[in-house]
């Protein structure tokens, strides 16, 4: 239709002698499939080239506004769970849990990466269309230029984006190594059918071998993620596993109720919610109104919910463009509140004594001796663990020569029986400021109860030292068949009123050998014995392997109105060789239901509101235009500046993508499909369109184009969702661990799929399907070597512990210089790439 319109003014400019139009500038006009829609047979080159890149630049805005929809019924689909039963480890208890039917390796490398790839791979196919079923450039350099991006440049920005002092760890190694194998290995293929097999040609068969690695792809990765080639599953490890999958389908409230509740938008466990109000009301001495504690509830759980790479893709897209932010806003007081109550919960439950030393007190006398002591006043060693090492340190003057004694003293442990005795002479060199002495164990493989010994040291006055504080060090042999440390769970427990039975849990840690058994005995404190629950004391027996067992005490119901009353319940004289640990008094807090049960209810609701706001995407076309015509999806409050303008600039693109039907049409599927197919389809032409003739414009070429404006326009959002899940994450899975493998999906199926296509169209008419190497073959071996690189260094991380161990943070000045390399990397690949181009370089292939 363009070209008609074009052809016909061209007609008429040529058939009339007075027209002031040189026909002869009207470069480009048969570059798009759509474009150019109007005649700019008159309109400067320059101001084409201007509007042009600015309408490119601006659709990269929409591809990324209606991938936002896209990735939102991807995560509907891989969410789905199922209800499963399985029994309880060590028990006869059946429990029903939540499973994924997705399995996040295979989802990873299907729906997710085809979500955050769909532009390139999509160009890709609309070049092979747009040109007759003939090879061209733009495609398969976007692709590899894609692919340089998220390599080089994501990874580098999430190694340095790490918080100092922390790092972040790939988790899935396995499903790792096999990605990073595909992601080299599929641009060498591509350099192999290029050049070095039949050149300039695909055959039939390499199109069809290129396509099919996908799906092995994807097999092995699932193989390695299961670790089916290397261990054989039993049913304690496929538990932990189900159990693994059932918290990600959901969020527990851990740190305050202490329970295994599952916590959903718009179904949060009300027990949970119940214990969370009443210890944060603890530590804020219950001065927060619902609405706060139902904020602090929501920010809670939106921080222990497990995310995946399509969570953090759609929050990224939504901040670049002032849409509605899947997060819970929280002032900075409540966010101290919440935090503070934390230190206060860990806090609590320790009986430290802070240790307070007396600056003015200087042993060394100015530097004057040389002061020696043990770096700790005690120690404990497992029985079956051969040896303690204990570590000496000299302070003050370290520039002399100083020789100091030590020997062991028996306690409660016998020298010879227990461990070896040592009685020795070390000396500190001038400049050495420790010293270890390691000391032999025996294990007589019987059960006792813990023992202890002393080392002890002692220096010669002449000798210019002194001793320190520490000069004694206890170390004490712990049993390998310890029965255990029983203590309560938790430091208080609220139960209802009308509960009937408070069922108060005493654990069992640090062994469960033989039966055992302790006292327990009830005392009042607002709550009275036998007008509001039923005490007094008893003996609680744990058999052989048990680790948790309840008190049980009946509670009354008076069906009056009154305050909160508690009891306290404490453990003593435990039997069977069994100790108490430090928790051996537990509060009983009966709360009255009338009270309680109305502001748990305000709470929960407003919760229930807060993570609905949490949702991905509205279940509604009115609530999909809602969020679309207005900024920051209707959070005018929270709203910044830049939210105002983004939300001006693409307001079109968002009132037009609200038409996809909403995400819980047919499961996602409907989504997924209008807007795959319709939109993302029709903006990946008109980006096509747009790319290839601003470089005819300007002279540049396709391949040049591809590889920076057009790689990094759709690239971009890629990087502030890794960026975000580096910081945010414990392990480095959803920031860098799916580049490798969206990558390889991007050959594999971005090349595998049109190559085959305009392969099996060729052969139909008896031709070959030519695909020139030239600049292609170049970029491809630039880029494999630039990623072998990045590989190296990734996995230097992992195993040298300058780093940190881990592919991400560690210290400052490693990881900014690990992101400059890689960086430098990518720098070098983009040169390389226009060099060769531009012929400037000649590299024979």
């Amino acid at each position: 239709m363009a070209n008609t319109t074009i052809a016909s003014f061209l007609n008429q400019t040529t058939a009339s002698p007075e027209t002031c139009v040189n026909v002869a500038n009207y470069f480009c006009s048969d570059k798009g499939i759509i474009l150019p829609i109007f005649v700019e047979a008159t309109w400067p080159i320059a101001l084409r080239a201007f509007l042009y890149l600015f309408a490119m630049l601006y659709c990269f805005m929409g591809v990324a506004i209606i991938a936002d929809v896209f990735m939102c019924s991807i995560e509907v689909i891989t969410s789905k769970t199922k209800t499963i039963s399985i029994v309880k480890p060590g028990t006869d208890i059946v429990e029903e849990v939540e499973v994924r039917i997705w399995n996040d390796t295979v989802a990873n490398l299907t729906l997710m990466a085809l979500g955050s790839s769909a532009p390139e791979i999509l160009l890709s196919i609309v070049g092979i269309i747009k040109t007759g079923f003939k090879s061209e450039e733009l495609g398969p350099s976007t692709i590899v230029g894609s692919a340089a991006f998220n390599l080089l440049i994501i990874t580098g920005v999430c190694v340095s984006a790490i918080p100092a002092g922390e790092v972040r760890k790939i988790k899935a190694v396995k499903v790792f190594a096999v990605t990073a194998f595909f992601s080299i290995f599929a641009y060498a293929w591509l350099y192999i059918v290029l050049v070095l097999n039949t050149k300039d040609v695909m055959d039939l068969w390499e199109a069809i071998v290129t396509f099919m690695f996908f799906p092995i792809l994807v097999i092995l990765a699932y193989i390695a993620d299961k670790d089916y080639c290397s261990r054989r599953v039993d049913v304690e490890k496929e538990t932990d596993h189900l159990e693994l999958e059932e918290s990600q389908s959901g969020t527990v409230l851990a740190e305050y109720a202490g329970m295994a509740a599952e916590l959903k938008p718009g179904h949060v466990n009300k027990q949970s919610v119940s214990e969370f109000v009443k210890e944060i009301s603890k530590y804020s001495g219950g001065k927060l109104s619902p609405e706060e504690a139902a904020k602090l509830a929501a920010l809670k759980i939106q921080e222990n919910e497990k995310h995946d790479r399509s969570w953090y893709r759609v929050n990224a897209t939504r901040w670049l463009v002032g849409g509605r932010k899947v997060s819970v806003n929280v002032n900075n007081s409540l966010k101290e509140k919440l935090e503070g109550s934390q230190v206060y919960d860990k806090a609590k439950n320790k009986d430290e004594v802070p240790l307070i030393i007396d600056s003015a007190s200087d042993l060394s006398q100015g530097g004057t001796f040389s002061v020696v002591e043990f770096s700790a006043s005690s120690c404990a060693v497992m029985e079956s663990q051969g040896t303690v090492e204990v570590s000496v340190l000299r302070s003050g003057r370290t520039n002399t020569r100083v020789p100091f004694r030590y020997e062991t003293i028996d306690g409660t442990a016998e020298a010879g029986s227990d461990y070896i005795p040592q009685k020795d002479v070390l000396v500190f060199e001038p400049g050495e400021s420790m010293k270890n002495i390691k000391i032999v164990i025996v294990d007589d493989n019987q059960w006792e109860t813990d023992e202890t010994f002393f080392v002890k040291l002692s220096v010669d006055p002449d000798s210019g030292a002194v001793l320190g504080r520490k000069s004694i060090n206890e170390i004490t042999i712990i049993n390998d068949d310890d029965p255990g440390v029983l203590d309560f769970t938790k430091p208080s427990f609220i139960f209802k009123e009308s509960a009937g039975i408070a069922s108060v849990p005493v654990q069992r840690t640090k062994g469960s050998d033989g039966v055992i058994s302790v006292k327990w005995k009830t005392k009042d404190m607002r709550a009275v014995n036998g007008r509001d629950y039923v005490g007094g004391e008893g003996v609680l027996e744990f058999q052989h392997g048990e680790t948790e067992k309840n008190i049980d005490i009946q509670i009354f119901d008076d069906k009056d109105f009154e305050k909160d009353e508690d009891f306290m319940v404490e453990l003593s004289d435990a039997a069977g060789g069994a100790m108490i640990g430090r928790q051996r008094r537990t509060v009983v807090t009966i709360v009255n239901d009338d009270e309680y049960n109305g502001l748990v209810d305000r709470v929960l609701t407003i919760v229930n509101v807060n993570m609905d706001h949490l949702q991905l995407a509205s279940s509604t076309w009115g609530g999909q235009f809602r969020d679309a015509m207005n900024v920051n999806g209707g959070d005018v409050e929270n709203a910044t500046t830049m939210d105002y303008v983004m939300h001006f600039l693409t307001f079109g693109w968002k009132v037009m993508f609200a038409l996809t039907p909403p995400v819980n049409f047919l499961g996602g599927w409907l989504t997924f499909i209008v807007s795959l197919m319709g939109f993302i389809f029709l903006l990946t032409v008109i980006i096509s369109d747009l790319a290839t003739t601003f470089g005819c414009l300007i002279e540049l070429e396709d391949n040049i184009t591809a590889i920076t404006l057009v790689a990094m326009g759709t690239s971009l959002p890629d990087l502030f969702a890794s960026r975000t899940a580096a910081r945010a994450e414990k392990y480095a899975d959803a920031s860098i661990g799916n580049v490798t493998g969206s990558n390889s999906v991007n050959v594999f199926l971005g090349l595998g799929l049109p190559w085959l296509i305009a392969s099996i169209y060729w052969e139909a008419q008896g031709e070959k399907f030519a695909v020139p190497a030239g600049s292609l073959a170049f970029s491809v071996m630039a880029y494999s070597i630039c990623a072998i690189l990045c590989i190296i260094i990734l996995v230097i991380r992992r195993i040298v512990p300058a780093f940190g161990r881990a592919e991400l943070g560690g210290t400052p000045s490693l990881k900014y210089v690990s992101s400059g390399l890689m960086a430098s990397l990518w720098v070098l690949y983009i040169v390389l790439a226009i060099l060769e181009t531009k012929k400037v370089i000649v590299v024979p292939l």
